[in-house]
């Protein structure tokens, strides 16, 4: 048969993709390779739960505070008011979004995406079978490329596509200790210290009876297990036993184009949708699938080449603010230890805490409240002239 779509990876960006294209009444394939666990630390914000109804059996944990620790060890602890932010385990969090596209009608088949070929009868997926080692293709009108930072769907058929930055990010998944001093099970730890990541930053995270311990660098000398056993020894979480161990690359900025300009769109990863600074991925992952299969089903109604171009037009007209000042953000404060010591002083701030707050759990920047930005302005910069100590409160 000819698919409407095949979609190319079943992660949170691919399986969105396909569960709405198929809850809309088209033909879908779902491609996925199976079995990998991508290293995440699975905060998942408010929004994304209402937006994409994840039920409250995915959520492991809820945390209600996020400490942000300093190179000199200092920390800011910021409540996280009239709410929680949910953790999910990607194990099970990314299985449960397959198999909800395929109750949905999409069809799924498990094997890793070999190259795209064109001929007079239509566009083919090619992809090695898991199961029977065989080179099979699926035909169809439409692909979604939703197969990560280093997407071969994009480095064959995007122009930029084989050049997107990233940085690689590495976990531990841990048995979860006791309540302790530099325990919380409802708390995100996030270290800023060169010793940990130069360029960016380490997490303990909260998954239940889990947690996950990690960091991420795009320099490519540093030693990531030997950076996360440092971060394990200093929370005191060196004696947990570990679980599992994952690596993987996280883009750096989105990409300037999305499609091909004929019958492939990207989303999530591959299209470069991961916050700057925060390096947070799962919502914009699978807002990236919901704006391609838009453009998608678009170009599949009208014909029209250019409603591919809807998916980047939509992604960027709500988020493409929150990711300019999350960018601004990261080249401002994490060149140095000094710079980080600078910013966790800036979080002490209460009005910092409230509207960096309020943009994560809506997803947009907060402006009623012109006095608070200009104070924090003020701060910042102050902070960046080096006008004040970063011991200063």
């Amino acid at each position: 048969m000819q698919y409407d779509v095949v979609v190319v990876g079943g992660g949170p960006s691919g399986a969105t993709a396909a569960l709405d294209l198929a809850r809309s009444g088209h033909t879908v394939a779902m491609l996925d390779r199976d079995g990998r666990i991508k290293p995440c630390g699975g905060a998942i914000p408010p929004r994304l739960i209402a937006d994409f109804c994840i039920p409250d059996a995915m959520i492991v944990a809820k945390v209600n505070t996020a400490r942000m620790i300093s190179p000199s060890g200092r920390h800011v602890d910021i409540p996280i008011e009239d709410g929680f932010v949910g953790m999910v385990d990607r194990e099970h969090f990314d299985p449960f979004l397959r198999q909800r596209a395929v109750d949905a009608g999409a069809i799924h088949h498990t094997g890793t995406f070999t190259k795209i070929t064109r001929d007079s009868a239509g566009t083919h997926v090619h992809y090695r079978d898991k199961i029977t080692g065989e080179d099979r293709q699926l035909a169809t009108k439409m692909v979604i490329g939703a197969d990560g930072a280093r997407s071969k769907v994009a480095a064959q058929c995007v122009p930029g596509g084989d050049k997107i930055p990233y940085v690689i990010a590495y976990h531990e998944i841990i048995e979860a200790p006791s309540l302790s001093a530099t325990y919380d099970p409802k708390r995100c730890d996030v270290i800023y210290d060169g010793k940990i990541s130069p360029d960016f930053y380490g997490w303990v995270f909260p998954h239940g009876g889990q947690a996950s311990i990690g960091m991420g660098s795009l320099v490519k000398s540093v030693d990531v297990k030997k950076a996360t056993a440092d971060l394990r020894a200093s929370a005191g979480l060196t004696d947990c036993k570990t679980i599992r161990r994952e690596g993987a690359p996280i883009p750096l900025q989105p990409l300037d184009r999305w499609d091909n300009g004929r019958d492939v769109v990207l989303a999530g990863d591959a299209a470069g949708v991961v916050a700057p600074s925060s390096g947070e991925g799962i919502y914009y992952a699978m807002v990236g699938g919901r704006v391609a299969a838009t453009a998608a089903a678009a170009k599949l109604k009208t014909g029209r080449i250019k409603d591919l171009q809807l998916a980047r037009k939509l992604f960027m007209r709500e988020h493409k603010q929150v990711f300019r000042v999350l960018g601004a953000m990261q080249n401002a404060y994490y060149r140095s230890d000094e710079r980080r010591e600078r910013f966790v002083s800036l979080c002490h701030d209460v009005d910092v805490q409230k509207l960096t707050f309020e943009a994560y759990m809506n997803k947009k920047l907060v402006k009623a409240r012109p006095m608070a930005h200009l104070k924090i302005g003020i701060k910042n910069l102050a902070h960046l002239t080096r006008l004040v100590s970063p011991l200063h409160i």
